[in-house]
């Protein structure tokens, strides 16, 4: 079985030692390098990797996806598609061959896509990017995805345990050109509920409200709009930017909108929480960080957020429980926060706050929890 790594890079020469390592369980690595001025291609090519240079005008990720999977030699049997910020864990080879089985033609696999200050996974969901050699292209002009074209009327895919990619952005990368390219996308396929919800999305990290709401209320009206999750992440992102207007009582229908959409995700029940945080309304924090709190099953989807998963809904309660007068149950909540993250000087300080109420005597004030 013929393994080849695809990918494509510009100007990434401090991930190539480590990339390169991570991907030497191939059989054939192959990059598109589409314009670099660092030593990123001299490293590649350093490191035994196949590098081809040519600039891709305009830009396009699908255009440049598609030409990096041109590289790729007519008899591979598997294509692994990766950028150079992404490590996979070692063993991932073996993983692939004990799944891949005669007429699978796609793999999904487990991907964390952010980690947490103190090195703890954040956002962690499942992604598919490595398939047959052909039946595939890439489409869009960013977040781009692999469309089925095999002759078969259906791809089949398995899903392959024991493979880990994980994923170290580059922060000081501009996110400058997705806006435009998401308008583009939009523009081609206006019938592409992923695209518009990408697009409403794109606006509210811009700050641009109005155009948020605007966009993930078409979004909402899409007949092909039917995942249940996304919408209620529609629905979230519409509440914030109401929030951010100063519109609450709009957000927190928005918000109730989105827990009702997909009351099996924590993420509505914990913007909830922390938007009646805000007003000090303390049992509407308990109740919903109650709810948030009783989703043990973390969804393998990209819909889910290192912070519902992480400290905030347990120190939200213990907030709502100090400001309740139950110092008990709130000194638990703010453990388990504390557990979660061990260097949070603001969460040591608070246990130790609370721990002190504790033991001293009744109606004797003390100090009170940030």
């Amino acid at each position: 079985m013929k393994v080849v790594v695809y990918a494509i890079c510009k100007n990434e020469e401090k991930f190539v030692e480590r990339w390169t390592r991570s991907m030497s369980e191939a059989d054939e690595i192959v990059v598109l390098d589409t314009g670099s001025e660092d030593d990123t291609v001299e490293k590649l090519k350093a490191n035994g990797v196949n590098v081809t240079e040519e600039e891709i005008r305009p830009w396009r990720f699908d255009t440049a996806r598609n030409r990096s999977l041109d590289l790729v030699p007519e008899d591979a049997d598997i294509c692994v598609c990766t950028d150079l910020d992404e490590v996979f864990e070692p063993g991932w080879r073996e993983a692939l061959e004990r799944a891949w089985k005669k007429g699978v033609s796609r793999a999904r696999y487990r991907y964390t896509w952010s980690f947490t200050k103190e090195g703890r996974e954040g956002v962690v969901f499942w992604i598919d990017k490595i398939h047959s050699r052909h039946g595939y292209q890439w489409v869009h002009p960013v977040h781009e995805v692999l469309q089925w074209t095999g002759k078969e009327s259906t791809e089949k895919t398995i899903t392959a345990e024991g493979i880990q990619l994980n994923h170290y952005p580059d922060s000081s990368k501009s996110r400058g050109q997705y806006l435009p390219l998401l308008e583009l996308s939009v523009a081609e396929d206006p019938e592409d509920d992923r695209n518009m919800h990408y697009l409403g999305r794109e606006y509210m990290y811009k700050k641009r409200w109005d155009d948020c709401i605007r966009t993930l209320k078409r979004h909402l009206s899409m007949a092909k709009a039917t995942w249940e999750d996304e919408r209620a992440a529609s629905m979230r992102y519409i509440a914030k930017s109401y929030l951010m207007k100063g519109e609450r009582n709009q957000a927190r229908d928005w918000y109730l909108r989105a827990a009702i959409q997909a009351p099996h995700l924590r993420e509505p029940y914990v913007d909830l929480a922390y938007a009646l945080y805000e007003e000090k309304k303390w049992e509407g924090v308990l109740y919903f960080t109650g709810c948030a709190l009783e989703i043990t099953h973390r969804p393998k989807s990209y819909i889910c957020e290192a912070d519902s998963w992480g400290s905030l809904p347990h120190d939200l309660r213990a907030m709502a429980l100090f400001h309740t007068g139950r110092i008990k149950e709130a000194l638990e909540e703010e453990k388990e926060a504390l557990a979660m993250e061990p260097d949070n000087e603001r969460f040591q300080k608070n246990v130790e706050v609370l721990m002190r109420q504790i033991q001293e005597a009744k109606g004797i004030p003390g100090a009170t929890p940030q």
